[in-house]
């Protein structure tokens, strides 16, 4: 079996009339991020600029198609789908969150049980962001709920996204943190579009799930599950050093039996997509974070060929056959509580 935990998806009247409009506004109003629509004989583009004059995000009304996604998944052996925002979480309110909340699980509804969606609620911790939680997960029947890595106030660990997660913790929801098109702090590397949209992306990830770690967020909600995109930007390649097994004392002695255990206990890492991290680096993360801790995810509809050649990819890894269906279906069903 195969499950793609990480397939985009937007309501179709997001790229019509009003709502566009709001949507745009919605982007526009946050600091140094610009978005404007564009239109062509195959539907409505959304460019999101991420700083001002640097694309980071691009979305194509024709790409969340369903009838075109199931053709696709069809012909990826794809079993089932997990729905997500394409990274625009970081931008919508509360009236944009109800009505894909409300969206997404309609179409779920009536996919029989080929697609799972995940909620999506601003994490400003209001009584109304937390009831809407409370009723997607409930009525909706909603499997997670998704953020960012940061917002204008911060990365996750911040007391202002306290609220959020402890109702999240209340509800035993799984977090999808996906990233954003830049961190926090990105003079040094926007002049450069591959160095600010994948290793701005990458690191995004890195200091999001360190942050997470080595703050008190896990010691006062334990059992809060988060998965991170991007493999948490590759965090195979810095957890050992993060850790070092010679700290006994002074120097870089940082409470590492509960950093280690947070990241192995209520971390996931999400691959987002397999072919251009490599067979080598993706055998690696297994070793290294935990086969168990990998789920399989394509970004798809971002290219049509990490959706179609992933799954085969993974098959083919030099891992335990026990390990590849663990990161192509089980570790999906696990973490995100599908049984």
């Amino acid at each position: 079996m195969v499950i793609d935990a990480n397939v985009y998806w937007l309501p179709d009247e997001f790229f019509k009339g009003d709502l566009l409009e709001h949507f745009l506004a919605c982007i526009n109003a946050h600091p140094d991020t610009h978005a404007v629509s564009e239109e062509s004989a195959e539907g409505v583009k959304i460019v999101i600029e991420k700083p001002r004059g640097c694309a980071g995000l691009d979305f194509f009304q024709a790409d969340y198609q369903l009838e075109k996604q199931f053709a696709d998944f069809e012909k990826a052996g794809v079993d089932q789908a997990i729905l997500k925002l394409p990274g625009c979480q970081e931008w919508l309110d509360l009236d944009l969150c109800k009505i894909y909340n409300r969206a997404v699980a309609k179409v779920v509804k009536e996919s029989a049980g080929r697609l799972i969606g995940l909620a999506a609620v601003p994490v400003d911790g209001s009584a109304e962001s937390l009831a809407e939680l409370e009723y997607a997960a409930g009525e909706l029947g909603l499997k997670g709920v998704q953020v960012s890595a940061h917002y204008d106030e911060g990365y996750l660990d911040q007391p202002y996204y306290r609220p959020f997660f402890k109702k999240a913790a209340e509800l035993d929801l799984p977090v999808y943190v996906h990233h954003t098109p830049v961190p926090l702090e990105y003079e040094a590397i926007k002049d450069y579009d591959n160095l600010r949209r994948s290793y701005g992306r990458c690191a995004d990830q890195i200091i999001a799930v360190s942050r997470e770690v080595y703050s008190d967020l896990f010691a006062e909600f334990p059992n809060l599950h988060l998965i991170h995109s991007m493999l948490g930007g590759g965090y195979f390649t810095y957890k050992s050093m993060l850790l070092p097994r010679d700290s006994g004392g002074g120097r870089f002695d940082t409470n590492n039996g509960a950093v280690k255990e947070r990241l192995e206990q209520n971390i996931a890492y999400e691959l987002s997509h397999a072919q251009p991290w490599g067979e080598d680096n993706l055998v690696l993360a297994a070793k290294i974070l935990g086969a168990g801790n990998l789920i399989y995810g394509s970004s798809y509809p971002v290219k049509s060929s990490w959706l179609l050649g992933g799954p085969a990819m993974v098959k083919g890894l030099s891992l335990p056959d026990a390990d590849k269906e663990a990161i192509l279906a089980g570790n999906a069903r696990r973490w995100y509580k599908l049984d």
